[in-house]
C-alpha cells in the first residue's frame, strides 16, 4: 500500500510541467491586405446651373376684332366724333392717317351707325400689353381745376406760380440719338457741364424771383394744379385765365399719396386727391413735408380763355374733350390714336367702356396699360377725378393698312 505523505510532491510536479506545455503564445500582427487594384472610382457630379434666360417680352399690340371690345356695340359714338376729328387736325398729313382722316370728312358726326362702320372699315383693333404680358392696367383720372389768384403778392395770395425759368436747359436727345424719340433731358449750365435743375424743394426754399406768372391763395392746390397740368386762374380783378403747361425740372414725379401709404399714414383706399387734402389739413405742419416728396416742379404759361367751354390743350397740341380724352405713356401709345377702353366708373364697379383719344402725357402716366381719363371742368370733374384709380383694359384702334 502507497504512502499519501510521498504520493503529494509528485502530484504538484505533474502539475507544473502540464501548466507550463499550456502557456498562451504571444498575439500575431494583423494581416496587412493589399491595395485595390486600379483607379478609385469618384462619385459622378452635378453639372453647375445655368442662368435662366428670361422670357422675351408679350407683343404689345394683338390685333383682334371688334367684336372682342367689351361695349363696343353700345357705345355713343357721336360724342366721341369731335375728339376725333381734333386729333386728324394734327395727324391727319401722316402717311398711316391720310386715308381715315380724309374719309372721315364725309361721315354724318349725327350719325352712330355710319361713325361705328367708318372705325370698323378705317381701323383694326390691337388689345395692348405690358412686356410682362398683363393686359390689364391702371387708370387714373385728371380735370381742369379753378384756383383763385392776383397778379401781384399780398393778403392771401402768397404762392407763386412760375414761368420757365431762363436758365432752365432742355436738350432733345433724340436730335443726337434717334433712338431716344421723345427723350429729353433738362438742366442747367455750371461752366460747360449741364447738371441736374433745382427740386422741389429747392424751388421752394430759393425762389425763382421775377417769374412769377400769378399769386393764388393756396399752395395745396397749387400742388394739385402741377399734378393736373393745366387748369384756371380768376384773378381778383374779375378776369379768369387759363394756366398751361410749359415744361418741367428734369426730376420724376412721385406720388404723395404712395408716400403716405408707405409710411402708414393712409390705407390704400384712403390715398385719393380727397384723402390726401384731408390729411394734411389735420397735419399742417407736415405739409411742405409731404409736398417735397415729389422733386418733380412744373412751370406755366398763361392763354387765353375766348371760350370756357373748350378744354385745355393736350400734349398733342388740340383741345382735350371731357371724358372722351386720355393722357397715355408716347413710349407705347402713339399720339391721336383711338383707343377703346374698358374700365370702370371712380370707386364704383359699374361699367365704363367707350371711345376715347390719346391726346395727351403725364409725368406719372408711365407704361404700356396705363391711362388718365379727363374729366373736364368744374366740381364733378374734380370729384371724379380724385377718386378714379381702377383697373381697366385699353385697345388702340391703328390704321388698317391698304387704306
Amino acid at each position: 500500500m502507497f504512502s499519501t505523505r510521498r504520493s503529494v510532491p509528485a502530484l504538484l510536479t505533474l502539475v507544473a510541467l502540464l501548466a507550463a506545455c499550456t502557456t498562451t503564445p504571444p498575439p500575431q500582427p494583423p494581416i496587412k491586405l493589399p491595395p485595390p487594384v486600379g483607379p478609385v472610382p469618384v462619385p459622378p457630379t452635378q453639372p453647375p446651373a445655368q442662368p435662366q434666360q428670361p422670357p422675351p417680352p408679350a407683343p404689345l399690340f394683338t390685333p383682334v376684332t371688334f367684336d372682342a371690345l367689351p361695349g363696343w356695340q353700345q357705345d355713343d359714338l357721336r360724342q366721341a366724333w369731335p375728339a376725333f376729328q381734333a386729333s386728324c387736325r394734327a395727324l391727319g398729313a401722316k402717311p398711316d392717317w391720310k386715308a381715315p382722316c380724309a374719309a372721315g370728312k364725309s361721315v354724318d358726326p349725327g350719325d352712330g351707325t355710319a361713325i361705328r362702320q367708318f372705325f370698323e372699315t378705317y381701323f383694326v383693333p390691337n388689345l395692348v400689353r405690358a412686356p410682362d404680358g398683363a393686359d390689364a392696367g391702371l387708370i387714373t383720372g385728371y380735370y381742369e381745376p379753378m384756383l383763385r389768384g392776383a397778379r401781384e403778392r399780398g393778403g392771401a395770395y402768397q404762392t407763386p406760380l412760375y414761368k420757365v425759368p431762363d436758365d432752365l436747359i432742355t436738350v432733345n436727345l433724340a436730335s443726337v440719338y434717334p433712338s431716344l424719340k421723345g427723350m429729353r433731358l433738362r438742366g442747367r449750365l455750371v461752366g460747360k457741364t449741364v447738371v441736374p435743375y433745382a427740386t422741389r424743394a429747392d424751388i421752394e426754399r430759393a425762389r425763382i424771383p421775377g417769374k412769377e406768372l400769378v399769386w393764388v391763395d393756396d399752395p395745396v392746390e397749387a400742388f394739385f394744379l402741377e399734378v393736373q397740368g393745366s387748369g384756371r386762374v380768376q384773378l381778383d380783378d374779375g378776369d379768369t385765365v387759363r394756366i398751361a403747361y410749359a415744361d418741367q425740372n428734369g426730376h420724376p414725379y412721385k406720388a404723395i399719396g404712395r408716400w403716405l401709404i408707405d409710411q402708414k399714414e393712409l390705407a390704400p383706399g384712403e390715398a385719393t386727391a380727397q384723402g390726401i387734402k384731408a390729411w394734411i389739413a389735420v397735419h399742417p405742419e407736415r405739409r411742405q413735408e409731404l409736398l417735397n416728396v415729389n422733386p418733380s416742379y412744373v412751370f406755366f404759361r398763361e392763354e387765353r380763355l375766348p371760350d370756357p367751354n373748350v378744354g385745355p390743350k393736350g400734349a398733342l397740341g388740340v383741345p382735350l374733350t371731357p371724358t372722351r380724352s386720355v393722357a397715355v405713356d408716347p413710349a407705347f401709345i402713339p399720339l391721336g390714336a383711338p383707343l377703346f377702353l374698358s374700365t370702370t366708373e371712380p370707386a364704383d364697379d359699374v361699367p365704363l367702356q367707350r371711345l376715347v383719344m390719346a391726346q395727351d402725357t403725364g409725368g406719372a402716366i408711365k407704361g404700356a396699360v396705363r391711362a388718365d381719363f379727363f374729366f373736364g371742368f368744374g366740381g364733378q370733374a374734380a370729384d371724379n377725378a380724385g377718386r378714379m384709380k381702377q383697373r381697366g383694359q385699353i385697345w388702340a384702334l391703328l390704321p388698317r393698312p391698304g387704306n
